[in-house]
């Protein structure tokens, strides 16, 4: 009977030592959550601030300012528009009699 005791007792200290141990990583691991769900909100936060920034800094009237103040742009017009072509492409033009101009 004194052996059962014992073991019994040495089953309930275990049990105690599991139960403490079991509550301490328990309450480590929810503090852990906490920390990674704020730090989840100041993401989003800042994800949204970011993409407000974004979109300020992308509306065409800016743009189109700092093409023209920085680079030196231009609205295009018929007057300034130039067309390329590549020689690939290109159309050949007619042939024009010597002495006429075109």
């Amino acid at each position: 009977m004194l052996r059962f005791n014992l073991l019994l007792a040495l089953v309930l200290l275990l049990s105690c030592f599991w139960l403490i141990r079991s509550s301490h990583e328990s309450r480590h691991l929810f503090f852990e959550l906490e920390k990674a769900q704020t730090q989840s909100h100041e993401l989003q936060i800042d994800d949204e601030r970011l993409q407000l920034d974004k979109r300020a800094q992308s509306a065409s009237l800016r743009v189109e300012k700092l093409a023209r103040d920085k680079l030196g742009m231009s609205r295009n017009t018929k007057d300034i528009t130039q067309y390329v072509m590549s020689s690939a492409s290109a159309v050949v033009a007619p042939a024009v009699p010597a002495g006429v101009q075109p």
